[in-house]
Parts: C-alpha cells; structure tokens; sequence
C-alpha cells in the first residue's frame, strides 16, 4: 500500500503501439499517476514521447530500473510478448508493482508463477485488458445484470479486420517464442470478456488459419467455449474479413442485443486525442447504438435502439492508483489471466489436433 501524498511514479517499458497509443496518455490522464521514464533506445521513440511529455525521463534498459526501483512506484511493460515474463518477474525480484500488456504471458503455468511471486512479494501484478471497459461491454454487461435478455444461451463476439496485406512486425512472426497471431492477440481480448460475462470454461473448440499469402501465424481464428454456466460463446477474431459482422449478438430467453461497431477510443487515441481534455470522451452517436428486441432483425427495424455507454478506458488506472494507495485488489488479477490463456492454450491445441479440448474448473 501506498500513500495519498505526491502522484505515483511509473516507469513505461516500451513505446511501440502499446506504449505511445494507449499506456502513456491513460497513465498521463490518471489523477495520482504521473509518467516518470520511458524505456527505449529508439531516437525517434524517444523524441515522439518527449514531444508529448516534456519531462518524461528515458533509460535504454529495463535494467536501469532496477538500479533505481526506490524512485518509481509501479512498472508498466507496454514491449514484445516475448519479454513479458522475464521482464515482469525482474520487476517485482525489485521489489515493484507491475502492470502487463496481454497476455501476460505465453501460458497459464507462466502466469501463475508470476501472480505466486507477486502475492509471495505482497506486490500488484495486473493485466492490461483494456477491452473490459469498451463502450459496448459495459452496456452488454449492464443488459446482462439486469436481466433484460433472459437467461442468455449464445454469446457471439467478433472482432474483425480487412487487412489483407501483411504488416510486417513481430505480431506476424511464426516464431513460437514470439507468442504472435491473432488467437493470442485479439483472442486475449473476445476470451476475457466472454468470461468475465459468463463465467469458467469446461470445452473449448477452435479454427485457425493462415489466410495470407505470406503468412506466418493465424490470421483468421474462431474460438467455441462452452461455459460452466451453459451459455456457449462463438468467438470470431480476423484480419480477412471483407465484410464485417457485428462486434456482438447476444441472444436470450427473452430477447437479442445486437450491436455493430468498434468502441471509439482506439481511433481517438491514434489520432492524438486524449481522455479529460474535451466533452464527450467514449462517447458516440445515437446511429450506432445497438438493437434489443426478438423476432425480427434490427437491420429490417426490429427492437428498439440502446443507448450505448461511454466507454471508458481511463477507468482501468485509476483502478490501479486506487489498488496502489488502498492496498485494494486490482481492476483485472494476474489469475483472471491465467484463465484466459487456459481457454487460449486449449484452444491452440483444439485447431492443431481438431478436438474438443475439456477444461477443469478451478475454485
């Protein structure tokens, strides 16, 4: 636990996509956090970060950290999958609290080391799942709590892109340490909230397969989940989609929501705009609320519109400032991961083998 007095000091380990685009202006909007260094050895990372944050300091290695973890308050680490772990478990061996981009890890025994040397340390370990506070999962989850699609049978979840065209980087690579593709990419994301909505795993099924010309890691990926609770989960996550369908249709004993659409905030992010600095934050137009209804497809004007939530990704660090200074639980734990990459290894090995992969409920 730490003290209510002078902001929270957090070092950035990376500044790639991650870092610049949603880890640096979330922590920088946060009450209580400040972005004290960066670490990059890129000259042009380093002029990108001090032109957004004039006072930012820089070290070339997460190793110069280390050699002054007394100075800083929580490690961010925004860098390559593949350096999750060994990164993570040097922060917390200094004695600092870590937050990780997902996944956390490339498995769920690594995961679960980390969290036992994290509660063995008496340290925060959280993950990333920015995704949990989208604009349409908070409104889903607020339909769902409150009972207005019944008993939900049928989750489907679709996280789709029409890139055709390789980008080149390391998410691509087919290299197994690189822990790239899209199952544990976006898969991380669709897997996480279906089950934060509807609870533990017990069968998983999944597709996945190299699309592209050139190609070295799936690209285009479906993920079935039967849950503990008897709701089933059809997740879709691609980058060859030509036409899009919608991000969910949830379906009910008593009604469907359907909603099209991707939550605002990464664009605004990418295009430089920043939580706290204008109205409207999360928000977006009535023309793209989803439909709740039954018997009819909202498409042909079945159901009624449902204002959408503003989604709110700054949510996710103040959670952390609070957990930090209150010695509360964090907004997403390191063993909420390790459920995920569960379903995502079984997963993995359902579309190698073409099985369906069984899961054991842990208490």
């Amino acid at each position: 636990m730490t003290g209510t007095g002078t902001p929270l000091r957090v070092g950035l380990v990376g500044y790639g996509l991650a870092g610049s685009v949603f880890h640096a202006p979330l922590i920088a909007a946060t009450d209580g956090l400040v972005l004290d260094t960066v670490v990059t050895s890129s000259p042009e990372r380093r002029e990108q970060a001090r032109a957004e944050f004039p006072d930012v300091r820089f070290a070339a290695s997460p190793d110069e950290l280390w050699q002054r973890a007394d100075s800083l308050d929580l490690i961010v680490i925004a860098s390559p999958n593949k350096t999750h772990v060994p990164i993570a478990t040097a922060a917390l061996k200094a004695g600092l609290p870590v937050v990780v981009d997902k996944p956390i890890a490339g498995s769920a025994a690594e995961a679960r080391e980390l969290a036992a040397l994290a509660e063995e340390r008496g340290l925060l370990l959280s993950v990333f799942q920015n995704r949990r506070w989208d604009n349409d999962f908070l409104t889903l989850s607020r339909l769902v709590a409150a009972g207005e699609l019944g008993d939900v049978q049928r989750f489907e979840s679709r996280f789709e892109r029409w890139r055709p065209h390789l980008k080149g980087g390391w998410r691509e690579s087919g290299a197994p340490e690189e822990i790239g593709g899209l199952l544990y990419d976006l898969g991380s994301h669709v897997v996480d909230q279906a089950l934060v909505l509807f609870g533990p795993a017990v069968r998983v099924y999944a597709e996945a397969d190299v699309r592209r010309p050139g190609a070295e890691t799936d690209d285009d990926t479906f993920i079935a989940i039967t849950h503990a609770s008897g709701v089933r989960s059809h997740l879709h996550a691609s980058a060859t989609t030509a036409q899009l369908g919608p991000r969910f249709r949830v379906l009910g004993s008593v009604a469907g929501y359907v909603k099209h659409g991707l939550d605002p905030q990464e664009a605004d992010l990418r295009e430089g705009r920043r939580p706290g600095t204008g109205p409207g934050w999360g928000l977006e137009p009535e023309s793209l609320w989803g439909r709740i209804g039954a018997g009819e497809s909202p498409l042909t004007g079945g159901g009624h519109p449902v204002e959408t939530e503003p989604g709110d990704y700054p949510a996710y660090y103040a959670g952390i400032a609070t957990a930090l200074r209150e010695g509360t639980a964090p907004p997403v734990t390191a063993h909420e991961a390790a459920a995920a990459l569960d379903v995502l290894e079984a997963a993995r090995r359902s579309a190698r083998e073409g099985i369906v992969v069984t899961l054991e409920v842990r208490s």
